[in-house]
């Protein structure tokens, strides 16, 4: 399926000609927290309701709504869930976040967080290591926690979908206690 995009200099071109643009941040509570392009509201992939959403937007169903995430995988998702269920102007911000900001876009900057993708990283990283180390001192049939988590990492890599990531975003670390700038800090 093809997701339309923008880049990020014509989006930033977009915003500077004073329109109101309306902008999706679909990563979580705590990574939206941590920086964000202004004006983008915060509502996590995983949370994601798309005709909610385009009723919400009190008349400006024919304006496109752009999405955005970290780095363009998650925008990519979004933008397919508003496709399939039936609503063509969606646009993906290519780059994401990072790009933006590299493009000089205005980014709001709050309390620092270990980025999702770097939670999985580590969660990976961990269970391979725990998992060899079991199949290697305890029991042979332990080799089956890496091979499981290199299997997921294939998917992840084919399907541009990633389960371990999809779990790490319901933690409690990655939610907000009330709004955008009271996150959970545990």
């Amino acid at each position: 399926m093809s997701v339309a995009t923008i880049s990020p200099a014509k989006f930033s071109e977009l915003c500077q000609q004073d329109k109101k643009v309306d902008l999706i941040d679909v990563r979580t509570p705590v990574e939206f927290r941590e920086a964000h392009v202004a004006n983008a509201r915060n509502v996590p992939l995983d949370q994601l309701d798309p005709k909610t959403l385009m009723q919400s937007r009190n008349g400006t169903t024919n304006e496109p709504l752009y999405i955005i995430c970290q780095s363009g995988g998650r925008g990519k998702q979004a933008c397919e869930k508003f496709a399939n269920a039936g609503f063509a102007n969606v646009v993906n911000v290519e780059g994401g976040t990072r790009a933006c900001a590299e493009a000089g876009l205005p980014v709001v900057r709050g309390q620092k967080a270990i980025s999702l993708e770097r939670q999985v990283r580590i969660a990976a990283g961990s269970f391979v290591l725990t998992g060899a180390a079991l199949a290697w001192f305890v029991n042979p049939a332990f080799i089956g926690i890496p091979a499981f988590v290199g299997a997921g990492l294939i998917f992840a890599g084919i399907t541009d979908t990633c389960g371990m990531g999809m779990v790490l975003a319901r933690m409690p670390w990655n939610q907000c206690q009330t709004s955008n700038d009271s996150c959970s800090t545990k």
